[in-house]
């Protein structure tokens, strides 16, 4: 039976809650702001917070939900939590003047640094040079807008954050425009190849693709549980060192197999195979291997989805290059059907037209 990239989103039921597990952060939040934060209530850990609840840690800073949880820990639980300054929003008033990051260079605990999607981040653990949108333990978001635990306003994608939020009305709040954003800088040629007809074109053509394997940005994780132990090569020399149910599809382009974990892996820097959860854990992560695949592998296809957009070969060899040995070809036109309307849509929303050659 033919490997597919991708998992069977078939059973389709309410994904699970998720808990990004990482080490508490040490040291104490500076003077000033542990005072101010000191009229919000301490945090209870199984006590139920609903979403914008606002809680004093046991490090003197204080968190806000973003999501309702039963008192999961704030430094652990980043999904469910993030920063909430209170020196008046989060320190660093309504600009901004800071070095930009570079990988690889030491950063002591306060840093301050500017990211590649434009926000920035303060190093809360001393590193040498982590990434700071993948990193969470080692950095926070450092406020220069005035806005909580707001990173920045990332700029220069083709898609707004409201045309964002218009292709995907319901989807989950895992999959941020945030994350997409900051997930740019691992392939800067995405969406910002040719002419802005052609770039508006290639967001619209991914974003498609996407919506058609996650339902719409709802889906997270696979949701027919069987098919998890089915994803393990022991073929592999490396094996399937998370163990043998692990690399079940995940994120927004479902990536599969352990195969796939390594090799997305290897190419974005992140230790994938070891531990493919964070691909369900950390929205950029997730973001950046659906760009993995769009961007270097051409699957059943003869080119990659980016090169199938830019050179003009149009929307339905991206889904020959997704899914053309099922789809392609007769295999299942409904299927084609919907992702050549998703497609349709999203590009009417960025004012473009949809080009030829829309199926395959």
């Amino acid at each position: 039976m033919r490997r597919r990239l991708f998992a069977s989103l078939a059973a389709m039921a309410a994904a699970a809650a998720l808990v990004v597990g990482i080490p508490p952060a040490s040291g104490a939040a500076p003077q000033a702001e542990a005072a101010a934060c000191s009229s919000y209530p301490a945090w209870v850990a199984g006590q139920w917070y609903d979403v914008g609840a606002i809680v004093r840690y046991t490090n003197g800073n204080a968190y806000r939900a973003k999501n309702a949880n039963p008192g999961y820990d704030p430094i652990i639980s980043t999904w469910y939590w993030e920063p909430y300054g209170c020196d008046s929003g989060g320190g660093g008033g309504t600009t901004c003047s800071y070095p930009n990051w570079v990988a690889g260079q030491w950063y002591d605990v306060g840093a301050i640094v500017k990211y590649t999607n434009g926000g920035y981040y303060r190093a809360k653990n001393a590193n040498p040079g982590y990434d700071p949108i993948i990193s969470t333990w080692y950095w926070e978001p450092y406020n220069c807008t005035g806005n909580p635990g707001d990173p920045g306003t990332p700029s220069g994608f083709v898609v707004s954050e409201s045309q964002f939020n218009q292709m995907f009305p319901s989807r989950n709040s895992f999959y941020t425009y945030a994350g997409l954003t900051a997930a740019l800088s691992a392939y800067p040629g995405f969406a910002n190849t040719g002419s802005d007809t052609v770039k508006k074109q290639e967001a619209a053509a991914f974003l498609a693709n996407v919506s058609h394997e996650t339902g719409g940005l709802v889906y997270i994780v696979e949701q027919n549980t069987a098919n998890y132990p089915h994803y393990c090569d022991w073929s592999q020399p490396y094996g399937c060192p998370a163990g043998q149910a692990a690399y079940y599809g995940r994120g927004p382009i479902q990536l599969s197999w352990n195969f796939n974990y390594k090799a997305a892996g290897d190419a974005l820097g992140i230790d994938l195979l070891g531990n493919p959860w964070q691909v369900e854990q950390n929205s950029a992560v997730a973001w950046k291997t659906g760009l993995w695949y769009w961007n270097t592998q051409s699957g059943p296809g003869t080119m990659t989805p980016h090169n199938a957009m830019v050179n003009g070969a149009g929307f339905g060899e991206t889904i020959r290059s997704i899914n053309g040995s099922i789809e392609c070809n007769g295999g299942n036109p409904a299927q084609v059907q919907s992702r050549v309307n998703s497609y349709t849509q999203f590009a009417g929303i960025l004012g473009v037209p949809t080009g030829g050659n829309l199926y395959c």
